[in-house]
C-alpha cells in the first residue's frame, strides 16, 4: 500500500478527529466490551486484549503521526487484522467496522490506501465470522449477518469516503484560490499605496520648491522689478540716488543668483551668512530700509536656534516685508525677535492699510503657515482694514547648531 504522505479525506480536521474518537469508543468499542460480560472468560480476555490493542494503536497514531507503522498505518494494520479477531471471537463485528471506518480515511496516506485497508479490514471480519460458523454454517452466514452487512458497509464507506475527500478537495482549492486572490490584492493596494506615496512625495517636493521660489526669486525680482521703475525715474533728477539703486539691484541679483543655484543643489544656501540669526535679520532690514525708504524699528534679540528655524524666521521676514512693500503703504515697520521659554517670536507690525484676513487668497501667507507648521511652529496674522498688520510667528526653540 502507499506509504507516501497522510492525505485523507479529513487530515487537518481536529475537530472532526476528536468527535470520531468519542463516537469510536461509545458505539465502536463499548459494546463488544460489554457483550462479552457473559462469555467464558477467554472469549471475554480475547476480545479486550484487542481492544485494548486498538486503543493504544490509536493513541500511537495520535503521538507519532510522521512515523507511519509506529503510528498511522501500524493503528490501521493493528485495527483492520483486529477486527477479524472480535469477529472470529464474538461472532459479530459489523459495527466495530462501520464506526471504525473514519479511521482509514483519516490515517491512510491517500484514497487508495483508505479502500485497501477498509477492503482488508472487511475480508478479515467476514472471515473471522466464516471461521466461527464453520462448513456448516456457512450457508447462513452468507445470506446473513456479517457477511452481509460488511460488504456493504465497505462499498457504502468507499462512495462516503471519496465523496467527503472530494468535497475537502474543492474547498482546499477554493481556500487556496482566495488566498491567492488575497494576496494578489495585497501586492495590489501595496503597489498603489507605493505609488500614492510617491505621487504625494512628489506633490510635496513642489509645492516645497514653489514656496522656496516665491520666498528667494519671486521677491527678489519684484524687488528688482521696483529698484528698476525707481532708478529709471530718478535718474535725471538724482543721480545718487539712481546709483544706490542700481547698487541693489546688484545685490539682489546675485542673490537671486544664489539662491537659484541653491535651489538646484549646485551651491550652499544662500540668504543666511554665518553668526548669530539676529544680524542676517538686520542686513534684510537694513536693504529693505535704504530700497523703500520706510522707517524701521527693530528690536532683535539674541536667540538660540538650529538652521531649519533660522532659514524659516529669515523667510518669513522676508515675506513680510515684501508685502508690505507692496500692498501695505506703510511709512513704519516694527520688527521684534525674541526667546521665550514657550519658544522664539518674530512679530512684524507696520502701520498700513490693512485687509481682511479673511479674504487674503495670498501664497506668501499660505507659504509661511506651511513652513512654520512644517517645525511645529505657529503662524498669526492679525489685521483690519486702516488699522495696519501684525504678523506674529513661532517656533519651538531649539540647541544652536
Amino acid at each position: 500500500m502507499d506509504e507516501g504522505p497522510r492525505t485523507g479525506a479529513v487530515s487537518g480536521t481536529p475537530v472532526l478527529h476528536r468527535w470520531n474518537a468519542v463516537l469510536w469508543v461509545l458505539l465502536g468499542l463499548l459494546p463488544p466490551a460489554i457483550a462479552t460480560a457473559d462469555d467464558p472468560t477467554a472469549t471475554r480476555t480475547g476480545v479486550l486484549v484487542l481492544l485494548g490493542a486498538f486503543s493504544l494503536s490509536y493513541a500511537l497514531a495520535a503521538l507519532f503521526p510522521d512515523q507511519p507503522y509506529l503510528g498511522p498505518h501500524g493503528h490501521l494494520y493493528v485495527l483492520a487484522l483486529g477486527m477479524g479477531g472480535v469477529s472470529y471471537l464474538m461472532g459479530g463485528g459489523a459495527a466495530l467496522y462501520v464506526f471504525s471506518q473514519p479511521h482509514f480515511w483519516i490515517y491512510a496516506a491517500g484514497p487508495a490506501a483508505a479502500i485497501g485497508f477498509s477492503a482488508l479490514a472487511a475480508i478479515v471480519v467476514v472471515a473471522g465470522d466464516l471461521l466461527r460458523a464453520g462448513p456448516d454454517g456457512w450457508w447462513t452466514e452468507l445470506t446473513t449477518g456479517n457477511v452481509v452487512a460488511v460488504p456493504l458497509a465497505y462499498a457504502g464507506s468507499v462512495l462516503l469516503g471519496l465523496a467527503v475527500r472530494r468535497m475537502t478537495a474543492e474547498s482546499e482549492a477554493r481556500a487556496r484560490r482566495l488566498a491567492d486572490e488575497l494576496a494578489g490584492a495585497r501586492r495590489r493596494l501595496a503597489d498603489i499605496e507605493a505609488e500614492s506615496l510617491r505621487r504625494q512625495g512628489a506633490t510635496e517636493e513642489r509645492e516645497r520648491l514653489a514656496r522656496e521660489i516665491h520666498d528667494t526669486l519671486a521677491q527678489g525680482f519684484a524687488s528688482i522689478i521696483v529698484l528698476a521703475e525707481a532708478a529709471r525715474t530718478a535718474l535725471a533728477a538724482d543721480p545718487g540716488r539712481t546709483a544706490q539703486q542700481l547698487r541693489s539691484i546688484e545685490n539682489t541679483a546675485r542673490e537671486n543668483f544664489a539662491e537659484a543655484r541653491a535651489l538646484v543643489g549646485a551651491g550652499p544656501h544662500s540668504g543666511l551668512t554665518p553668526g548669530p540669526v539676529s544680524l542676517t535679520l538686520r542686513r534684510t532690514l537694513d536693504r529693505f530700509a535704504e530700497d523703500t525708504g520706510i522707517t524701521l524699528n527693530a528690536e532683535l534679540g539674541e536667540v538660540s536656534c538650529d538652521q531649519p528655524t533660522r532659514i524659516a524666521l529669515l523667510r518669513c521676514l522676508q515675506e513680510s516685508l515684501a508685502n508690505v512693500r507692496k500692498h501695505a503703504g506703510a511709512s513704519t515697520v516694527a520688527v521684534v525677535l525674541a526667546q521665550h521659554p514657550y519658544g522664539i517670536e518674530l512679530e512684524v507690525t507696520d502701520d498700513g492699510g490693512g485687509f481682511v484676513v479673511e479674504e487674503s487668497r495670498g501664497f506668501g501667507l499660505d507659504g509661511m503657515r506651511k513652513r512654520l507648521a512644517e517645525l511645529g511652529g505657529e503662524l498669526t496674522v492679525t489685521s483690519s482694514v486702516g488699522d495696519g498688520t501684525l504678523v506674529l510667528a513661532v517656533l519651538p526653540s531649539k540647541g544652536q547648531m
